[in-house]
């Protein structure tokens, strides 16, 4: 989720319907914190990799979920998990034309029911960017080869990369994770997102040593 990414679509032109529609959803429910559209343009190309199955956490009202449905080819299910009720609603309503799209209320960890993923979003869980949330192992719910997303970070300037005067250890996590390849991919001057390929008999991770509030 990106502060005031709701309100960065305002001069966007030509988007996918769906994604104009969880917007009206988002602009009619008060929801400022949208996929902003530089990184919903990445989700739509990455979702044309997936062969069948796409995952998210941290649903909000659905804009990024949209972008990745607009993507993704015929066949290859959607699910994604949203812990507030009244958003999973919401998102739900926003697809309810779209059987290959199930939106789910809970906690993150519930998106590993219908794991493995060729194609895993972490919006809101399994990050490991606060101390009480456990990041997400790509070698359980990843199939190798899969692709897993950790967005809304600052583009690194210098090795290691820093985050409020101090090392990133969440982003070293998955930076360095052994069970990926993870490069990280500036989108605008203020955002940048990590995308890591599950390496082929790759290793669970570990934990995050030091991983404090961004």
């Amino acid at each position: 989720m990106s502060l005031s990414g709701t309100d960065a679509y305002d001069r966007e032109t030509g988007l996918p319907p769906l994604v104009v529609r969880a917007l009206a959803a988002a602009r009619v429910h008060g929801f400022p914190y949208s996929c902003r559209p530089e990184q919903g343009r990445l989700l739509r190309a990455l979702a044309g990799g997936a062969r069948e199955a796409i995952g998210e956490t941290g649903t909000g009202c659905g804009v990024g979920l949209a972008w990745l449905a607009a993507g993704a080819r015929d066949g290859v299910r959607l699910i994604s998990v949203e812990r507030d009720p009244d958003r999973a609603r919401v998102a739900a309503e926003v697809f309810a034309d779209r059987p290959d799209v199930r939106v789910l209320h809970g906690d993150w960890t519930r998106v590993a029911a219908d794991a493995p993923y060729d194609l895993l979003v972490l919006d809101g869980g399994g990050t490991g960017k606060t101390p009480d949330d456990t990041p997400a192992d790509p070698a359980r719910l990843l199939v190798p080869g899969g692709r897993i997303v950790v967005d809304d970070f600052t583009p690194a300037t210098d090795w290691p990369p820093r985050h409020g005067g101090s090392v990133d250890r969440p982003r070293l996590y998955w930076l360095e994770h052994p069970a990926l390849d993870t490069v990280e991919i500036p989108l605008a001057a203020d955002l940048a997102t990590l995308v890591g390929t599950r390496r082929r008999g790759g290793v669970s991770g570990g934990s995050i040593s030091g991983a404090g509030p961004r």
